[in-house]
């Protein structure tokens, strides 16, 4: 069963947690999202350490098919949102201990070749 966490939820979160009044935690709250929101709109990418990050993406115009029909219509380009979450979120998800796990800055990963090695 889904369920939906709302900005009410999260207001009364931070109330309880930081012990700010609950109009206080309700202005903090949307405070974070208003700048958050800002960055976004001005195609800045935004990042929160141990969470992921959200940047907005230029798609261009493509072909698509209408499915009913099978004639081709051009999609217009357009603005997307994307979200990257972090490899912490990702394991906590999966249900993983992430205890031992460093807080990741939201870059991805480096893999052994992009290193180089003194040895010869």
């Amino acid at each position: 069963m889904s369920r939906t966490m709302t900005r009410a939820q999260l207001s009364e979160s931070i109330y309880q947690e930081v012990g700010l009044s609950r109009n206080e935690s309700a202005e903090l709250l949307e405070m974070v999202l208003g700048e958050i929101s800002s960055a976004l709109v001005r195609a800045e990418t935004v990042k929160i350490s141990s969470f992921g990050s959200f940047s907005v993406r230029q798609k261009g115009e493509r072909i698509g098919r209408n499915p009913k029909t099978g004639d081709e219509v051009p999609i217009l380009p357009r603005k997307v949102l994307v979200f990257r979450p972090s490899q912490l979120l990702k394991a906590r998800i999966r249900g993983e201990d992430v205890s031992g796990m460093a807080p990741d800055d939201g870059a991805p990963p480096t893999s052994p070749s992009d290193s180089y090695s003194s040895e010869t």
